[in-house]
């Protein structure tokens, strides 16, 4: 940690009480109280002068009055530094293809030049005028290699595009309203898949109550209405054949499957003990996301220390249902990655 937080300039402090153990000893609590008083004291200014924002992912995507929009490519380091500067703001970038910078209605008394041009990574451009209530708002969007100040961010209505809350992973649809069951009504395409699914969906059942303390909310395939599709992250259970849910969406979605293979680009994987696991947004409502045959993806072994309790998972598995489930994975795993930022199947030499 201290040697990363050099890299950025930035002094990792240590205050150490000897013998102390699981406890502060007095002079070392004095010192700390000291440091954060003053930390307290100076106050948060909600509109800084200057920003260093890093992030690996569209989840955490704000910082004051900048919002990163877009990546260039997801689990690379993205950096943005926005500073003020006389009648404008001057803004560097690491790995990212769109942002906004916005200030709101009742800043304007706060010491901050509101840009009317904005500089990014050396490309001068004019930034949206000022409000009537003194607000502004600017967008700024990466193509071809160059900046260009637009209307409006992408939205999920543009077409696929990883935006904020709707790029993955996995366990990233749990983060939001969701149908953890969409159960399936059909026949399997096989019958060692279909078992595979009614006991990982019992699974996930059980350890949804057991960690979150919570009944999910379940319908079967042929009860979801276009209300649930437009509130709700869709988790469904099954196979194109067995979940009629799946089969109205499946032709749409960056993974294939068929009663005689599950196909990711040019590899298959004989269906009859493979099945797919992963994440993307919803073909018939781009703004939430299915899920298909997943809960969240950590397991017992990492119950017993919450450090382990993260995505287990990346946006897509294939599963290999010869090898039986553990106490970390629900089956073996024969391959897994990342979507691109469009939301189709790269292979894991491309990430």
């Amino acid at each position: 940690m201290e040697k990363a937080l050099a890299a950025d300039g930035i002094k990792l402090v240590h205050i150490i009480g000897a013998k102390a153990g699981h406890f502060y000893t007095p002079q070392a609590k004095a010192e700390i109280n000291r440091r954060i008083d003053a930390i307290v004291d100076f106050g948060r200014d909600p509109l800084p002068r200057k920003i260093l924002f890093t992030t690996w992912t569209l989840r955490y995507n704000q910082a004051r009055w900048l919002t990163v929009n877009t990546l260039g490519k997801h689990w690379e380091r993205a950096r943005v530094e926005v500073e003020q500067a006389a009648g404008g703001a001057t803004v560097k970038t690491q790995n990212v293809t769109g942002l906004t910078l916005s200030v709101p209605p009742g800043y304007s008394s706060l010491d901050i030049n509101l840009p009317t041009t904005v500089t990014i990574d050396g490309q001068a451009l004019k930034g949206a005028p000022v409000q009537s209530d003194r607000s502004w708002e600017s967008h700024f969007q990466k193509k071809d290699g160059k900046w260009l100040a637009v209307a409006e961010p992408i939205h999920a209505k543009d077409g696929l595009q990883k935006l904020h809350g709707l790029q993955g992973p996995i366990d990233d649809a749990f983060m939001d309203r969701f149908l953890l069951f969409v159960r399936p009504t059909g026949e399997p395409l096989n019958p060692v898949i279909g078992s595979w699914v009614q006991s990982e969906m019992a699974h996930a059942l059980e350890h949804w109550r057991r960690q979150f303390r919570g009944e999910v909310m379940a319908k079967d395939d042929t009860q979801v209405t276009a209300d649930d599709e437009a509130s709700a992250n869709l988790i469904l259970w099954g196979d194109p054949r067995s979940n009629r849910y799946l089969a109205k969406v499946q032709d749409k979605l960056p993974i294939g499957w068929t009663g005689e293979a599950v196909r990711t680009g040019d590899k298959k994987y004989a269906a009859d003990h493979h099945l797919p696991v992963f994440i993307c947004p919803n073909p018939r409502a781009q703004r939430k996301y299915v899920v298909l045959n997943s809960g969240f993806t950590f397991r017992e072994y990492d119950y017993l220390n919450n450090a382990r309790q993260v995505p287990k998972l990346p946006d897509w598995a294939i599963l290999d249902v010869k090898q039986p489930a553990t106490s970390r994975t629900p089956a073996g795993i024969a391959d897994a990655g990342f979507f691109s930022e469009q939301w189709q199947y790269k292979a894991r030499s491309d990430q």
